[in-house]
């Protein structure tokens, strides 16, 4: 997808949604949900999906636009980190979205035991990143990453729906990763932070 496009219709949306959720004149409405429709018709033109479906992956939030949260659970166990092979078979961090219920902390160990099986202590946040400043392909919506290392507890891997298996590996032998979800830099910002005593936490 055209980079420049894609930011104009990421801006217009985002806009057009805070415009919505604050406006109180039913003809402003009106024409902040044109706005939003023309930058949904804006990502049509070069997506393969049908506008409906754009529509509700882009443009169906309501309130003021934030970005989503994500978390990546850092696990190691002595010089080799957890990681996850998903339905794709390419391998990500455990994590995922952050519950509207659910702390970061609480996320990070909901999602490390759904993936895994196994119980993790979360450490401390190694990095908070914007997903779209370090990885590809570019979201059409903004998404906060945070990094989080682990401790393990126990457990062992447990089949469900989301991963295939799980298995541990150096940071010179990584498997294909999934880098939509973690790079080969991020990964390696995880074993800094393992390696070094009075971590700085990375943020953009």
């Amino acid at each position: 997808m055209d980079e420049q496009l894609l930011a104009w219709a990421i801006e217009l949306q985002a806009l057009a949604q805070a415009g919505l959720a604050y406006t109180k004149d039913p003809f402003d409405e009106e024409r902040f949900e044109r706005i939003r429709t023309i930058a949904v018709e804006m990502l049509a033109v070069q997506s393969p999906l049908p506008i409906a479906k754009l529509r509700t992956l882009f443009a169906d939030e309501t309130g003021y636009p934030t970005p989503k949260l994500d978390t990546r659970a850092a696990v190691f166990n002595e010089d080799k980190i957890l990681l996850v092979q998903e339905k794709n078979k390419l391998w990500s961090l455990p994590g995922g979205w952050v519950d509207f219920d659910q702390s970061i902390k609480e996320n990070t160990i909901k999602e490390t035991q759904e993936e895994t099986g196994l119980t993790v202590e979360p450490l401390k946040v190694i990095a908070i990143q914007d997903r779209n400043k370090h990885n590809f392909p570019r979201y059409a919506y903004s998404v906060c990453k945070v990094f989080v290392e682990c401790q393990l507890i126990g457990g062992s891997f447990i089949e469900n729906i989301e991963t295939l298996q799980i298995g541990w590996f150096t940071k010179d032998r990584l498997p294909p990763l999934a880098e939509a979800k973690n790079t080969q830099a991020q990964i390696d910002l995880c074993f800094s932070a393992h390696e070094t005593q009075n971590w700085q936490v990375f943020f953009d």
